[in-house]
């Protein structure tokens, strides 16, 4: 079972939509998922701008891959060194430390996650 960055089970991001790297609810990584999806976000509006600005638009649908797009409140995986180079912006959206893969922690403290942290309700 893969452990979140308090060390307990990682948990359930999102089904609604439907996120991950392997599309299975929850930020879960291994040696196929380059980008490293394992941080469980609540985007914000100023962060899907902020994606886009950087040549990722979160917030477009993208019907050929089943993508209905994002919007503000929305919990996704995001890449972990996507969401570092938010937080260095002043970005970064919200985190749901229980559904955030431990490998995050290679690209941010525990500390800056917890400062950021949002309950998994």
């Amino acid at each position: 079972m893969a452990k979140n960055v308090l060390g307990d089970d990682l948990i359930t991001c999102s089904v609604d939509p439907l996120t991950g790297f392997y599309r299975d609810g929850c930020c879960n990584t291994g040696a196929d998922d380059a980008g490293v999806h394992t941080v469980c976000a609540e985007v914000t509006d100023e962060f899907l701008a902020f994606s886009a600005s950087r040549g990722n638009d979160l917030s477009t649908p993208r019907p050929e891959f089943g993508f209905a797009g994002l919007t503000a409140g929305d919990r996704w995986c995001l890449c972990a060194a996507r969401w570092a180079e938010a937080l260095e912006a002043g970005m970064a959206p919200k985190v749901v430390l229980a559904a955030t893969h431990a490998r995050t922690l290679e690209w941010a403290s525990l500390a800056e996650l917890q400062a950021h942290a949002v309950d998994a309700d």
